[in-house]
């Protein structure tokens, strides 16, 4: 008779189910396995928490020192002794809080002649200008501060440059001393614009902007120039170019040697030439200045930009809305008419 189909063996029927789970050593072993892995994993949390903690520690000395670095006076020389205080007017003048802007000078003014012990007040100019409404309101606020302390004189020491903007600051000055190879002047307004018609042309672009007002799109690159507009534009360039030249005027007075409009036409000229106009009192430096006062010590009251400011203010902003920001801002700023 067939074997076939072969019948299962008794031992592999009778084979209890609970001989196939673990023995009490096998158990035990994997108990222990356990108890390592828990182990590992606690001592690995442990060392996570360590170096979180030790790169927190990091970050916050890092940001003390950075504090630290960005306080408000830059200088060791103790505020309660005798001393010049000097105001920073130095790179750009603008509206950000990265370039010399009036919020920030204002506030350093006004501590510099608030002071007893301030004997007289210094701006350090080192600038090429930039805007005409933060460059009037430091000018404005100077005056101000000079018929409220009418003991403390305000002397413009200009470096490397004090040209536009600056220029019209320093104009606020009772004495404006200038290095004999300073740059100094430049009092005039500019606006820049382009014109890419033509390249256009070649390239078939096609500008299909839509406005809502007829010169909204004034002064645009892509259209041809519209004379209507230009003459607007340019009676705004000289009203604001008429403030200037009042300031200076005002600021000036009889010190100026010379009713020649090249004056105010936009040139610039040397320390030496500047002083020879009336543009500029005389040659010297800050040093200078201080051994003339017979005053020592000097103390810089400007409030410089503080870097932990823009990184809180910064931070959840998208790397798109920044970038565009950017691009806006940069467009804004050429097509804005400024001091240069």
């Amino acid at each position: 008779m067939s074997d076939w189909p072969p019948k299962p063996q008794n031992d592999q029927q009778n084979t209890p189910l609970n001989s196939q789970q673990p023995t009490g050593q096998e158990w035990k072993l994997l108990e222990k396995v356990v108890l390592v892995s828990v182990e590992e994993q606690r001592r690995s949390r442990r060392w996570s928490i360590f170096f979180k903690c030790l790169t927190f520690g990091y970050l916050i000395i890092l940001l003390g020192f950075m504090w630290k670095g960005c306080s408000t006076t830059s200088s060791d020389v103790p505020t309660s002794t005798e001393h010049l205080a000097v105001v920073d007017i130095i790179g750009t003048i603008a509206a950000d809080q990265q370039s010399v802007n009036s919020v920030n000078t204002i506030k350093s003014l006004n501590k510099a002649f608030d002071n007893v012990n301030s004997k007289a007040v210094v701006l350090n100019i080192n600038s090429p200008g930039g805007s005409p409404v933060q460059s009037d309101e430091i000018w404005q606020e100077i005056q101000y501060l000079k018929k409220i302390h009418k003991d403390k004189k305000v002397y413009a020491v200009i470096g490397d440059t004090g040209a536009s903007g600056a220029y019209y600051i320093a104009s606020a000055a009772d004495e404006i001393i200038v290095n004999p190879s300073s740059l100094v002047g430049s009092i005039g307004v500019i606006m820049p614009n382009y014109g890419v018609t033509g390249l256009m042309q070649k390239l078939g672009v096609e500008d299909r902007t839509l406005t809502a007002g007829k010169n909204k799109d004034i002064l645009s690159m892509t259209q041809p120039v519209n004379p209507e507009q230009r003459a607007h534009v340019q009676a705004v360039l000289d009203d604001v170019h008429s403030h200037f030249i009042d300031a200076v005027k005002q600021g000036r007075g009889t010190r100026l040697k010379s009713n020649d409009p090249a004056i105010f036409s936009g040139l610039f000229w040397t320390g030496d030439q500047a002083v020879k106009l009336g543009v500029a009192d005389k040659i010297g430096s800050l040093q200078s200045l201080k051994r003339e006062l017979k005053i020592d010590q000097a103390v810089n009251y400007t409030i410089e930009y503080n870097p932990l400011e823009s990184i809180l203010g910064r931070m959840g902003a998208s790397i798109g809305d920044g970038f565009a920001t950017s691009i806006s801002k940069q467009v804004q700023t050429e097509q804005n008419p400024h001091l240069q």
